[in-house]
């Protein structure tokens, strides 16, 4: 299932496929007779539509968000993150099960990936509603960087993508919500509101197990998720962090702020969530 989404180049068609997964995940695990985990061969990079054109982050024009323009150019980029985290939270299923996790493991990744494709949807059908569509404008491929980086450490992918990547998605989506409401878009608004809320638990999923196998192999969290941010973060860990909303996904000032000061090989790409 996890390798279907992942070989589904459509946005709209991965998104409904993540769906109806999910829902058959979560039926089987009610009924008491889950679906047997497995192993699978999922693609190093998962099917595209051929629009957007990706670029390299500098390459990707920057607009000022309070035009019309602007904030369309904004929610398309929002929209091209949540579908790699749709890819990225069905690959951590197919890519690391070898690695024997609980199945607790699993419900949770396969409710993140049912959540991002709402985000998705979410955000499609405002930019359809504004004239525009998923597609319409460049993007960049650095999120799925991470997941290439981390393909053979599934403690690296926890680190790098729930708990650097989409903890900055808790700092940063706040103002963008003050964006979309000064320009009276409430539909915009809301959806950002739903990200925004359920991405507190996607952090909170990755904190957990990055613990969880930490324990089982005698590792000191905060030491190990250190260097793995260090050997595989290609980006800066920029202030000012929610430390209210990390702390509510159980992720600790000390675990991020040492880390702060430190520039890697691509100064300013940590900011586009």
């Amino acid at each position: 299932m996890a390798v279907e989404v992942l070989t589904t180049a459509d946005g709209r068609a991965k998104t409904a496929l993540s769906h109806a997964h999910a829902a058959r995940w979560r039926e089987a695990r009610a009924t008491g007779s889950p679906l047997a985990v497995g192993r699978a061969e999922p693609p190093m990079r998962p099917a595209r539509p051929e629009r957007p054109e990706l670029l390299p982050p500098r390459e990707v024009p920057r607009r000022r968000t309070g035009t019309a323009q602007g904030r369309i150019a904004l929610l398309h980029a929002l929209a091209h993150i949540e579908l790699n985290a749709v890819d990225l939270h069905w690959d951590i299923i197919a890519r690391f099960s070898h690695v024997p996790m609980p199945m607790g493991f699993y419900d949770d990744w396969v409710k993140s990936a049912d959540e991002e494709s709402k985000h998705f949807n979410l955000l499609s059908d405002c930019l359809e509603s504004w004239g525009s569509h998923y597609g319409a404008l460049p993007a960049h491929a650095f999120m799925w960087r991470a997941a290439e980086d981390t393909a053979e450490d599934l403690l690296g992918r926890l680190a790098v993508v729930p708990m650097v990547l989409e903890a900055r998605g808790l700092d940063v989506t706040p103002g963008m919500i003050e964006i979309f409401e000064r320009a009276g878009e409430a539909a915009a608004t809301e959806a950002l509101r739903v990200i925004y809320a359920e991405e507190v638990g996607h952090v909170a999923y990755g904190v957990k197990w990055f613990n969880w196998l930490c324990g089982r192999d005698g590792l000191d969290p905060k030491e190990f998720f250190h260097g793995l941010v260090r050997r595989y973060f290609h980006g800066q860990l920029k202030p000012p962090f929610n430390e209210e909303k990390r702390a509510e996904a159980g992720l600790p000032p000390d675990f991020y702020w040492p880390l702060a000061d430190e520039v890697k090989d691509a100064p300013g790409t940590a900011g586009f969530r």
